[in-house]
């Protein structure tokens, strides 16, 4: 059983800093793609950043040059640092990752979320 925990939310004046942790536990033969999405309030939920095995990254024209995703593969976690949030940020930021719990299979999942609010 392959699982995501989130942790890292909270709430935060705008121009602040949050860094947002998920690491993933169970069976695990090899984590592919993780990436950060979030969905605010009768929004759909989107794309925030995504990091591949090999370090590349992309992100949300939104979040350019403001967050930063990054992975610790010895520890199976990924993180966000996101810095200069605005108001328009607030969100449940939810964790995402593409895994091999064996060499034959392959699973999506998905942590439990975080709510990250910035005030103005």
């Amino acid at each position: 059983q392959v699982r995501l925990v989130e942790s890292g939310g909270g709430l935060v004046q705008a121009g602040g800093s949050l860094r947002l942790s998920c690491a993933a536990s169970g069976t695990i033969f090899r984590i592919n793609t993780m990436g950060w999405y979030r969905q605010a309030p009768g929004k759909q939920r989107e794309l925030v950043a995504r990091i591949i095995s090999g370090g590349s990254t992309n992100y949300a024209d939104s979040v350019k040059g403001r967050f930063t995703i990054s992975r610790d593969d010895a520890k199976n976690t990924v993180y966000l640092k996101m810095n200069s949030l605005k108001p328009e940020d607030t969100a449940v930021y939810y964790c995402n990752a593409e895994i091999k719990p064996s060499l034959l299979t392959r699973g999506d999942y998905w942590g439990q979320g975080t709510q990250v609010t910035v005030s103005s």
